[in-house]
């Protein structure tokens, strides 16, 4: 089984480093590469977390790269296996040594300032930010503006077709949204962290609530035989009138939610809405709201 271009970077990566790196370090180095102007297309998306920028992707690539032996299974930092050494060492890679050469002299508390420096929306949830930015007011100053989101709808609908893990969670936050709502009839998904558990966990990392409301789904055995808008349309007029109405007491849920404050995001898999049975349960809970709420599309 043959390593992903961006598992590959992460043994170059590591190589360039001498084979080992506190767990800190090399996320924060990762993601200073992956911002790198001279990279066209950033193999990883981060999101703010409690110590600063965070990619559930590369976490799960590291498990992979475990349990292949690549990576050593150690807890407390990132550790080139022998057969990882050998692998990272095949081929020239100018571009990672020259990187690592340019932050050498930043570790610790250190690289991670940096990175909120420059980057203060991935600290907005930092938990260390004073202690590593003590008395530089200015850059505290950039991360509490980050942290104030536009003017938020109280209820929105997205899909995470299309979208990492990472992405899908900074689209709700630069959104506003405090409670995601999964309409998914089984919330399972073969895309790594789209599936209950994993997005469940990544929500309440990021301080978003989850909610999975399955009665509001649509049996997958209806959407098998899909070509055309007009068989999106016909599937959705029956599910209006047929389904929808059944779910007064769910609806309720989640018009109870918007009522006491939520901002609310309706969940599934498409794009777009308009193929997608969440515009519909948007729809209805504009009724209960009794139009009292906007639906943003995110």
């Amino acid at each position: 089984m043959r390593l992903l271009g961006r598992q590959l970077l992460l043994l170059k990566l590591l190589g360039a480093l001498g084979s080992r790196a506190t767990m800190s370090d090399f996320q924060k180095l990762l993601f200073l590469w992956c911002q790198d102007e001279q990279v066209a297309s950033p193999p990883y998306d981060f999101i703010p977390y409690r110590f600063g920028a965070f990619s559930f992707t590369s976490y799960a690539d590291r498990r992979k790269l475990i349990e292949r032996g690549f990576l050593v299974d150690d807890e407390q930092s990132w550790s080139l296996s022998d057969e990882g050494r050998r692998v990272a060492g095949v081929g020239s890679d100018g571009g990672t040594n020259s990187f690592v050469k340019r932050y050498r002299s930043l570790r610790g508390d250190k690289l991670v300032a940096e990175t909120y420096r420059r980057f203060p929306y991935y600290a907005i949830r930092s938990e260390i930010a004073e202690r590593v930015l003590v008395g530089e007011q200015a850059a505290l100053e950039r991360i509490a503006a980050a942290r104030r989101p536009g003017a938020a709808s109280p209820l929105a609908t997205i899909g995470y077709e299309g979208h990492t893990l990472e992405r899908f969670l900074n689209t709700l936050l630069c959104g506003g949204v405090t409670l995601l709502c999964d309409v998914r009839r089984n919330a399972l998904s073969r895309k790594y962290g789209f599936s209950k558990g994993t997005l469940s966990r990544g929500c309440d990392g990021v301080g978003i609530r989850y909610e999975h409301l399955p009665q509001l789904g649509i049996a997958s055995a209806q959407r098998q035989e899909l070509s055309s808008q007009a068989d999106y349309d016909i599937l959705f007029a029956e599910y209006r009138t047929s389904w929808l109405p059944t779910q007064g007491e769910t609806i309720e849920t989640a018009a109870e939610w918007i009522r006491g404050g939520e901002r609310v995001a309706l969940m599934c898999y498409e794009h777009l809405p308009g193929q997608c049975h969440r515009h519909c349960v948007a729809e209805a809970l504009g009724a209960k709201l009794r139009g009292s709420v906007s639906t943003t599309h995110l």
